[in-house]
């Protein structure tokens, strides 16, 4: 219902209210006070169900007065108090069950705009965390490369050295790999924003893990197919953010880490991925301090017990780094 119309229910009832108590002192027929008596039923309930607060109770107050008092003139001549009140009473009974009626409404249809908005916040914090997920993993890499090749540069300022040229040509390949793959992220995520009728882009898997450890410089990569066809499509794509967002704080903590070992591997019932590095290179670059955008540990941890698996990080004994997540086989995964 449009605004205007919100705004006018509440002045209707107030204004029927008072003509419904003049007609009712000035001894109008009975039969148009029933049917007047009708109207206000009406009007209270949707100035219950629409108008604002404070003008609606004023009106509604109004509206259960002349309704409850339109049939004392029927007993006055020959009642006494005791009847006057019944009678007001009795009527007051539906006039209060029509106001009950619109706040009912009033009241469920808040809590569905309540839930909606939650739903909504839900949403966008989900499209957050893709963001993080994805995004800062690529642009972080363009950063680590772009670092790379001018480093390369002003090592080879003054010398003419094929090996330094192929190494800067070799950097922007894989800086323009890791910004078409940010752009993608970025579409994906804005297909998901669009009400389109269609279906969006699927959230990567551990498919595409091999792609993904190939960009990073120094990786390794040790899958088992069976390991990973074991994984439900929950924690197969749950699995393929950890191992994201593992590689990212790789190149945020421990630049120049010599060794980077992914792999995904059968552990008892279910199906391990670990992230691990050695120690940071002294003296390699860092990526600049910026404000922390993504969830951390503890967002990745409850996204992998959501899908039923259990999450750990910590140091290693030659000082590097490594992250496990460890999922049940798809045929044990929580339904």
């Amino acid at each position: 219902m449009t605004v205007k119309l919100r705004v006018v229910w509440a002045p209707l009832l107030a204004s029927a209210a008072l003509a419904g108590l003049t007609a009712t002192v000035l001894g109008a027929p009975a039969k148009w006070l029933l049917v007047w008596a009708g109207l206000l039923l009406l009007l209270l309930a949707l100035v219950a169900r629409w108008s604002p607060v404070r003008s609606g109770t004023v009106a509604g107050v109004l509206g259960v007065v002349a309704v409850s008092v339109w049939p004392v003139p029927l007993v006055w001549e020959t009642g006494s108090w005791l009847d006057f009140c019944g009678v007001a009473g009795f009527w007051a009974l539906p006039a209060l069950g029509a106001a009950l009626a619109g706040g009912y409404l009033r009241r469920q249809s808040a809590r569905m705009a309540q839930a909606l908005r939650d739903a909504r916040r839900d949403q966008q914090l989900e499209l957050a965390r893709d963001l993080h997920d994805f995004v800062a993993h690529d642009v972080s890499a363009i950063v680590v490369q772009a670092q790379a090749a001018r480093f390369v540069a002003e090592q080879d300022s003054g010398h003419d050295s094929g090996q330094g040229a192929r190494q800067v040509v070799l950097a922007l390949e894989r800086i323009e790999a890791a910004g078409l793959s940010a752009l993608a992220s970025m579409d994906r995520t804005v297909h998901a924003l669009q009400d389109a009728a269609g279906p969006t882009a699927p959230v990567p898997g551990l498919a595409r893990l091999p792609e993904l450890v190939e960009r990073f410089e120094g990786g390794a990569l040790d899958a088992d197919a069976v390991a990973v066809s074991e994984l439900s499509r929950e924690a197969d794509t749950t699995a393929y953010r950890v191992a994201v967002e593992a590689l990212t704080n790789v190149r945020r903590h421990a630049p120049g880490a010599a060794v980077v070992r992914v792999a995904v591997r059968r552990s008892g019932t279910g199906t391990e991925l670990s992230v691990t590095n050695s120690a940071a290179r002294r003296g390699g670059g860092r990526l600049p301090r910026r404000r922390r955008s993504g969830t951390g540990l503890a967002g990745l941890r409850a996204r992998v017990e959501a899908a039923g698996g259990t999450l750990w990080a910590g140091a290693v004994e030659d000082g590097g780094w490594r992250v496990s997540a460890l999922f049940p086989a798809q045929e044990n995964a929580p339904r």
